[in-house]
This record gives C-alpha cells, sequence and structure tokens, in this order.
C-alpha cells in the first residue's frame, strides 16, 4: 500500500543546512584552504573545528565527509570539494546512514572505554566508502584518559581513517590534541551576510517579512545561522505569513528601539519622571525590563563608537531613523558622559538580574541615571568658578574680611600677617595670590582674584599649624597624625604652606601625603616642602620634654644609680612626682561619712 500522507515538517534550520562549500557563508577562509588541499592531494589526517554555535562546524565536518567519499553521478569521481549529492555516499551522508562515517557525541561518550572502541572500529577497513570518516561532536566533553586513549590513532591513522572534531571551547582541548589537527576557527556571519540568507529563505518559504523585522532576527542571533533561522521560523509562524517588526519585538520580549532611545534622551535629560512612566509603558506592553537596560546598554555602547569612529554608523541591522538619532546624540554627548553611563548600565543589568523583583530594580537604575545626569564634571566646576565675579560688599554695607584682618599671627611667623588691603601686596597664602583692592574701594575684575580670594577665605579657618594638626586629629588618620607629630620639625608656617625639615622618623613621602590628604580635606591645594636643616622640635619631642627631663634627673640620682649599677638592663618606664601621688590618693580615697551608722547605739 503506497503511502500518501504528507511528509513530515522539517525546520528550516535542517532543511537549508549547507550540502556544498558553496553554499557555507561567511567562512570564505576555511574554504579556500579546504579547496586547495583537495586540489593538491594535502588532505590531513584529522580536522578541528571549533567557534560559536551554528556557524556551521558539523556541517562543514558532513561536506568533508561528503566530498572525500563522493563518487560522483557516473561512478568515477574522486575527492572533491564539490560533492555532487546524487551518488550513494552523498546521498546517504546527507541521510546521516551511511556506515563509513561515524557521528559521535562527546558529550554522551566521555570515557575511556568509548575511546577503546573507536580506535578498534579506525584499524578496519571502510565497508563501502573510499574513507572511514569518524565525526566527534563537542570533543571538549571527553575525559582526559579518553584524549590520551585517542593520541596515537589520532597522530597516525591508516590511511584510510579521517577524524574531524567540533568544539565550541577549544581553549578545553589538551594541547597534545590540537598539535595533531590542522584547525578551523569559524567567524561570527557577518550581518550582510546573515541578512541575505534570511531574505533568501524567506522567500524561498514565500513568506512575507519585513526588512526592520529581519533585522532583529539577525542582531538577535548574534552571528549564528542556527539561531537565525530557528528565530525566523518561528517568526514565520507568528506572523502567519506576513511578519512585521512589532511582531518580532514581541516575540523575542524586546522593546521598540525607537522608544527606547526615547528612553536615553529623558535619561539625559534628567527627567526622571517622564523616564519611569516610559520604562513603565514598554513594560506593560511586554518589554523585560532587563532587555530594556540591554538595549539602552548596547546603545550606550554604539553612540560611543560612532563618535570615535564614525563609519561605525554603516551598521545594516541599524534603522535610518536609529542612524539619524545616534549620530545626533554621539555628536552632542561628551565622551565622559558616555563611559560613566555605560559603567552605570552593567552596574545596573547585575542589579536587575540578582533582584527578586527585576522591575523595581530597573526603576532604581533608571533614578540613578536621571540624577547623575544634571551633575557638572569637574572640569565645569572649575570653569563656572572661574567665570563667577568677584567678591563685593555684603548686604550689610561691610566689606569681606581677609583671614589675615583679624590679627591672628600665623604660626611660625611670630608677627601677624597685615591684610592683603593695606598694602596693595599679595596676601600670603598657598592656594594663590589675593590682590588688594583699587584705591577707589572697588575691587579689581579678574576671574583669578575671585578665585584666588575664595582660596584664601578656606584657608582662614587654619592661621596655625596646631590647627593643621588638629585637622589630621578630627579627621582621624591615626598614622598620618603620629607621623607628623614625630618626623616634622617645622621650619615655616603660613595657611596653604609648610616647611619643614624631617627628623629621623619622618618617611621619605610624609611632605606628599600631608599635602594630598590636606587637598582633600579643605578642598585648597597646600604647598609642603622639605628643606635640610633647620626647624623647632617636633610635637611628640615637646609634648615629651618635661618627662624627658624627669627621667634625667631620675638618673643621675644616686640611689637609681646604684640600683642601674647592680642591674644593667634595667630601664625607667614610668616617674611620678610626690604632686601626682597625692592627687591619685585623693582620687582613689573613699568618701567620708559624716554620721556613720552604729547598730548597737541606743536609739
Amino acid at each position: 500500500m503506497t503511502d500518501t500522507s504528507p511528509p513530515a515538517y522539517q525546520v528550516l534550520a535542517r532543511k537549508y543546512r549547507p550540502e556544498t562549500f558553496t553554499d557555507l557563508i561567511g567562512q570564505e577562509a576555511m574554504v579556500r584552504t579546504l579547496r586547495n588541499a583537495f586540489a593538491a592531494d594535502r588532505i590531513a589526517q584529522a580536522f578541528i573545528m571549533t567557534g560559536i554555535r551554528g556557524t556551521g562546524k558539523t556541517t562543514t565536518a558532513r561536506i568533508i565527509a561528503k566530498g572525500l567519499n563522493c563518487i560522483g553521478p557516473d561512478g568515477s569521481g574522486g575527492p572533491t570539494t564539490e560533492p555532487c549529492g546524487q551518488c550513494e555516499p552523498c546521498l546517504r551522508i546527507s541521510e546521516g546512514r551511511f556506515i563509513d562515517v561515524l557521528e559521535i557525541d562527546a558529550a554522551s561518550s566521555t570515557g575511556v572505554d568509548s575511546m577503546r572502541e573507536i580506535n578498534r572500529m579506525a584499524e578496519g577497513r571502510p565497508s563501502t566508502g573510499r574513507y572511514k570518516i569518524f565525526i566527534i561532536d563537542e570533543v571538549h566533553m571527553l575525559s582526559t584518559s579518553a584524549f590520551n586513549a585517542m593520541l596515537k590513532t589520532l597522530e597516525e591513522p591508516r590511511e584510510h581513517t579521517k577524524f574531524i572534531l567540533a568544539t565550541t571551547e577549544i581553549r578545553k582541548v589538551p594541547v597534545t590534541v590540537l598539535s595533531r589537527c590542522q584547525r578551523f576557527d569559524l567567524r561570527r556571519i557577518e550581518p550582510e551576510d546573515m541578512l541575505k540568507m534570511l531574505a533568501r529563505i524567506a522567500r524561498l518559504e514565500g513568506a512575507e517579512i519585513a526588512g526592520d523585522a529581519l533585522a532583529l532576527i539577525t542582531r538577535a542571533a548574534e552571528g549564528s545561522a542556527r539561531d537565525a533561522q530557528s528565530l525566523l521560523d518561528q517568526a514565520i509562524s507568528h506572523g502567519a505569513g506576513e511578519t512585521s517588526a512589532e511582531q518580532v519585538r514581541a516575540m523575542l520580549g524586546l522593546a521598540d528601539r525607537g522608544r527606547v532611545l526615547d528612553l536615553m534622551d529623558m535619561i539625559l535629560r534628567g527627567d526622571a519622571a517622564g523616564a519611569l512612566n516610559e520604562l513603565g509603558a514598554q513594560y506593560a506592553a511586554g518589554a523585560d525590563p532587563l532587555a530594556v537596560l540591554r538595549d539602552l546598554a548596547e546603545i550606550t555602547h554604539w553612540v560611543s563608537v560612532v563618535k570615535i569612529t564614525p563609519d561605525a554608523a554603516d551598521d545594516p541591522t541599524i534603522s535610518p531613523d536609529e542612524r539619524t538619532r545616534g549620530g545626533e546624540m554621539a555628536a552632542a554627548l561628551p565622551i565622559r558622559v558616555l563611559t560613566r553611563m555605560w559603567q552605570m548600565l552593567l552596574k545596573a543589568l547585575e542589579e536587575v538580574a540578582a533582584a527578586p523583583n527585576a522591575m523595581m530594580a530597573a526603576e532604581m537604575a533608571v533614578i540613578r541615571l536621571t540624577h547623575v545626569a544634571d551633575l557638572p564634571s569637574p572640569e565645569d566646576l572649575i570653569r563656572k568658578l572661574q567665570t563667577l565675579p568677584p567678591p563685593t560688599e555684603t548686604g550689610g554695607g561691610r566689606p569681606v574680611q581677609s583671614p589675615q584682618s583679624t590679627g591672628t599671627p600665623a604660626a611660625g611667623r611670630g608677627r601677624p600677617v597685615q591684610s592683603p588691603q593695606s598694602t596693595g601686596t599679595p596676601a600670603a597664602g598657598g592656594g594663590g595670590s589675593a590682590y588688594a583692592s583699587a584705591p577707589n574701594g572697588r575691587n579689581g575684575g579678574a576671574p583669578t582674584a575671585a578665585l584666588a580670594v575664595a582660596v584664601n577665605a578656606g584657608l582662614a579657618r587654619f592661621p596655625s599649624f596646631d590647627h593643621v594638626v588638629e585637622l589630621i586629629r578630627t579627621n582621624r588618620d591615626v598614622k598620618l597624625l603620629v607621623e607628623v607629630e614625630s618626623g616634622v620639625q617645622l621650619v615655616s608656617y603660613q595657611p596653604g604652606r609648610i616647611e619643614f625639615c624631617p627628623s629621623e622618623f619622618a618617611p621619605k613621602d610624609l611632605a606628599q601625603r600631608l599635602g594630598s590628604r590636606l587637598q582633600n580635606w579643605t578642598g585648597n591645594r597646600w604647598a609642603v616642602s622639605v628643606v635640610a636643616d633647620g626647624g623647632a622640635t617636633t610635637i611628640a619631642q615637646a609634648r615629651d620634654a618635661a618627662e624627658n627631663e624627669l627621667k634625667t634627673r631620675a638618673l643621675e640620682h644616686s640611689m637609681v644609680m646604684a640600683v642601674l649599677a647592680q642591674f644593667p638592663k634595667a630601664r625607667i618606664t614610668d616617674i611620678r612626682t610626690r604632686a601626682e601621688i597625692a592627687a591619685s590618693a585623693v582620687s582613689e580615697a573613699l568618701p567620708e561619712v559624716e554620721d556613720e551608722w552604729d547598730p548597737f547605739e541606743d536609739s
């Protein structure tokens, strides 16, 4: 009885699998090498194919197997890179039932026993074909013992045996195996080639699918031909013959790229409310919050690349409207803003992926992005400060006082520093020079003078070096405090300028670290310099001077000298004066009781 049932449906990835090297797309370098090898009869005993999923590793292995065993339509052909597809070996290899071509899944045959069986079969001659070919897929899954067991056979197989290995993780394959194989790295399919392939398949299937829908599929496939064909198969079924970009976005769970660009515009403008509303609208339309943030990161990267290399805008998977808007963004946004947004989006993607509620995490990420959009850069802050008008009289008619006008003497000088208004000369200070007002009472209009006055006002809080030490103590930098107290022999001091002679306990980088810390804490630059000699005693020496004097007097005492003569290694660790002993006794004494109660006293 004749079977009249329709043939079973075959997915597009299998239906349009390449049958010859001409059908392979995007692998021109490998095809050229193999064609030359076949033409020169220099066919290696083993090949290894590596690349991402869906680039044609197993397909290439089958084409090589067909080319090695093809006998042509008339049965007299030899090895060729253009198998006829009509002879019995070609047909049976295509159908997966040729006895001399064995496809082995290494993921399910990882042990050494399976490899021993392969070695045994490799010794026998082919049954019907010209070569016995072993195609081992995902070869990196083999165990170490299995790899070791195949080395001898792989290096010196019988002349009628060929090995073709395929893997997606070439780094897991031992180098001893790689050195015995001819390696081919299969590239990702370029977007232009992918679009042509998808358009051809859609035309052969009689499906109407929009060009921008094919671009979305190409972008989602990430260079994998099998992924692209599977997505096209799904899109044709989803659109029931006519498929639009909106339907593909809904199928893939993607947001509209135009709306993602709108969201990015709102974020960069600092419009938090509008950005949250747009994110909520995309979420309600079916977009995944993680996919929206991923699209934002992709656009940020693309705009950054376009800003550096404008030719990158000519991407066939990008619509003309996106190119126009992306070019405008690249021209308007500084690279500093784009890199900051990229870093924040990377962190946000991690948070959204790990959060129990992805939408909440995405909203918090958008809020952070819109908040930093309004923050000026350091360059803008300096530029704004330089353009500020000079300080004028306050509302009460009282001029702004110079920090020196209070009469506070500068530490290390022994005399008060004159007010800059009294002499018309530059005021002493580390941050800059503030010039006196003109005789008519009006200040100079130079922006640098205004900046200098602001700097001097910030340094006025530190009229003496003791104030600097107290600042270090307030910020709890214990290490720096100890180094300053024991290593700084002060030579001169002005607010913003310190000159000292280092003691033997001072580290070599003390001046650099002290200046850096003071600049971070005060916001003004400090000039800290080192001289070779001079300088007063250190703070630690001054603090310990009284104790050292007591120790010296104690060492001169006859009784102490006698003790040290008997015990040379003894040391004075603490000295207490009579006054200190008396004060300690008073503090430790019990309080006196005026009327002590006697239980035996008659009432």
